[in-house]
């Protein structure tokens, strides 16, 4: 399975990344080797992820919402973690 998936960095700004493994992926930025831009704003936290069937599926959507507005990336955001609550 491939994940996009965004993380809130203790700044509180938002980071857009994929990969196919999403438990190693959090724990490696939360250990400062998953990227450059969130290497200085540990601890971060997951407050979204998508699953694709494909790399280049989860790559697309990681564009995409690198190119959403700040508001809209919030509102995926508020959605995801209302439906994780109700299930």
């Amino acid at each position: 399975m491939n994940y996009t998936y965004i993380l809130k960095c203790r700044d509180g700004s938002l980071y857009t990344g994929w990969t196919n493994d999403i438990e190693k992926r959090v724990i490696a930025h939360n250990g400062g080797r998953g990227a450059k831009y969130t290497k200085s704003r540990r601890p971060v936290e997951l407050v979204y992820y998508e699953e694709f069937g494909t790399k280049e599926e989860a790559m697309r959507r990681e564009y995409a919402i690198k190119h959403m507005s700040r508001q809209k990336k919030e509102i995926l955001i508020q959605n995801f973690l209302v439906e994780k609550n109700e299930n």
